[in-house]
């Protein structure tokens, strides 16, 4: 669980909102209207959210490689490392906590080229094609993404309300 952090309009009597910190290729899922779900500096990783407003039920994935077969052997260890097996950990992880998928919201970010400005390994599009071939062949929508570019991203989803808040390099905050 991560540090507590001061929020405005935050539910627990002390006015303090519990921030999970989900890191490069790591997941979390929560069904406690005080935490939030947060990764930070998404470059060509991707961050998908997910959030069921019926059971109050989200989740967030921060994934760094298109496809386990590149490592079966960390994929085993850490299924979040990858677009195939770390989505699939999220959305199974959102149902063992009463997440249906018909009510499901999806939303994803990141997918940048800033590591690789040739784009000699072009990982942000490879992760984002992996991940859209996933969605495509289970019949997931995404309602809502901020893909590509050179910047990077930081991504928070609010439990009490299903809100994504992100924000671009410098930029102000914005809900998407």
């Amino acid at each position: 669980m991560g540090a507590l952090m001061e929020y405005p309009g935050a539910l627990s009597a002390n006015n303090t909102r519990i921030r999970r910190v989900i890191g490069v290729a790591d997941m979390a899922v929560s069904n406690s209207k005080e935490d939030f779900l947060i990764t930070y500096s998404l470059g060509s990783c991707i961050a998908v959210v997910i959030f069921d407003p019926v059971a109050l039920v989200g989740g967030m994935l921060h994934y760094m490689l298109p496809e386990s077969n590149l490592d079966p052997e960390k994929a085993r260890k850490n299924p979040c490392m990858f677009a195939d097996t770390g989505i699939t950990h999220l959305f199974k992880s959102s149902y063992k906590m009463g997440a249906k998928k018909e009510n499901i919201v999806v939303k994803t970010f990141g997918g940048a080229q800033t590591l690789d400005p040739n784009g000699v390994f072009n990982i942000g599009k490879r992760n984002y094609l992996a991940m859209r071939k996933i969605f495509w062949k289970n019949n997931v929508a995404v309602s809502a993404e901020h893909i590509g570019g050179d910047v990077t991203r930081t991504v928070r989803l609010m439990m009490d309300t299903g809100k994504v808040i992100m924000k671009v390099g410098r930029e102000a905050e914005v809900e998407i």
